[in-house]
């Protein structure tokens, strides 16, 4: 629990809350821990609240009519995961995978619905929070359909470059609409260009100002 109360002081809409109103919270939530390429969930599943990742990695991800996998977001420790659905309670929007061992807590809806019905300055600061990702969303949007592939993959390292270690590239294919084998060519010829470089299963970015200049490209 004290792990969990740790993260709950770096959310924004859960720091508002005095200590007394976080520790109910973090006592009514549960702990599991998922196998790598264990589901989570699948979508359209009932909610089952907030997921906030402890160690580990996830993707989140939606499948084509056709079956194909898009990966929304891929996320690791500190992140959280069905954050919509456990402010509306509706059903789950995409599908979860741990990508590695994942440890996670859950926080009901329920318990949710009860700190924001308490705290107006708790339901105001989850508004900001999902207007944010409204933004995020179509920058995401933007980014697969404006910028071509070396761009979209300098940009995914700058914003997930803590996230990164133990991700596949197949994993980071689906989520920039690409092949794997792509992503290794790109990825070489990041490194060649010192922008980065890998250490084990790691992408180390050792020349930022460089790896910018490249997400900013609208052509390869």
């Amino acid at each position: 629990m004290t792990s969990l109360l740790e993260h709950l002081h770096t959310i924004p809409y859960f720091s508002i809350l005095d200590q007394q109103s976080l520790a109910a919270i973090a006592g009514q939530s549960q702990y599991h821990t998922f196998e790598a390429e264990e589901m989570i969930f699948l979508e359209g599943d009932p909610s089952a609240g907030l997921w906030l990742i402890e160690d580990g990695s996830v993707k989140v991800s939606k499948l084509s009519p056709e079956g194909a996998e898009y990966i929304m977001h891929l996320l690791g420790p500190g992140e959280l995961f069905n954050v919509v659905a456990a402010m509306d309670g509706g059903p789950t929007p995409a599908t979860v995978t741990a990508l590695s061992l994942t440890s996670c807590w859950q926080i009901p809806v329920d318990v949710i619905a009860q700190a924001i019905e308490r705290n107006p300055r708790m339901a105001r600061a989850v508004i900001n929070m999902l207007a944010a990702r409204a933004r995020q969303l179509n920058q995401q949007i933007e980014n697969l359909t404006l910028y071509p592939v070396t761009a979209r993959l300098a940009r995914f390292l700058l914003a997930e470059a803590p996230s990164v270690a133990g991700v596949t590239r197949v994993a980071i294919a689906g989520h920039l609409a690409t092949t794997p084998e792509t992503i290794s060519r790109v990825l070489a010829k990041l490194q060649h260009m010192g922008a980065i470089r890998f250490d084990r299963h790691r992408i180390l970015i050792t020349n930022v100002e460089m790896l910018r200049t490249i997400a900013s490209l609208s052509d390869d």
